[in-house]
Order: structure tokens, then sequence, then C-alpha cells
């Protein structure tokens, strides 16, 4: 068969690229996390937040973690609309991945300080 490695779906960096392209990005990183420290949230509960993020971005970046079923989104038959976020099932599976990052994050924090000095 010839083929490109590169190129295969088992491909270790080919696997690594998709969920990259899933969780990556200023903002979903962000999203999960309060998501997992905080079994739902609404909409403006996730604005408030972070408020850094404009109410479009928020809205772009939810709506790509519901299609890769990242999160769940709950809508309640009300008036004015109530709709909730929370992780989904499947996307439980990225807790250890993201408390990873955490760790990492924190541990380079230290480590950026240990050769540059507290910069802040």
């Amino acid at each position: 068969m010839n083929y490109k490695k590169e190129n295969h779906p088992t491909d270790n960096c080919a696997n690594i690229e998709v969920a990259l392209d899933i969780i990556v990005g200023k903002w979903k990183p962000v999203i999960l996390f309060h998501l997992l420290n905080n079994e739902k949230l609404r909409f403006s509960e996730l604005q408030r937040a972070i408020p850094e993020i404009s109410k479009k971005m928020l809205t772009t970046q939810l709506r790509e973690l519901e299609y890769h079923d990242i999160i769940d989104r709950k809508v309640y038959a009300q008036v004015p609309p109530k709709v909730e976020y929370s992780l989904s099932e499947y996307g439980t599976g990225l807790i250890p991945v993201l408390l990873s990052m955490r760790k990492w994050g924190l541990s380079h924090i230290k480590h950026l300080e240990q050769l540059y000095g507290n910069t802040n």
C-alpha cells in the first residue's frame, strides 16, 4: 500500500492535531474550566465569569464545543428562555487533560520566575 504516514488517520501527530483543534484557543479551555468547576452555568453566568470574552465569541466557542459533544446545552421552555451549559458525559473525558494543563501551566510559571525573576 502506497500512502504517506502523516496522512494516515492513526498517525500519532494526526491524533494530537484533532484533539488540539477541538480544545485549543484562547477561550475554550477557560470555558471548560468554568464548566468543570460548576456543574451547570447559564450563558450570562459564563459571560460574568469571563468578562474579557465578547458575546459573539462566547456563542461561537460554545457552539463549537457543543458540535463536538464536549458540552451539553439544555434549553428550558420558559419566558424568558433559560439555557444551561454543562460538560457532556463524553466531555468529562477531558478532565484529566485540563487538570494536567493547569498543573503544567503553574509549573511553567514557576519555571519562568526562576529563569527571569518575578516580572509582574
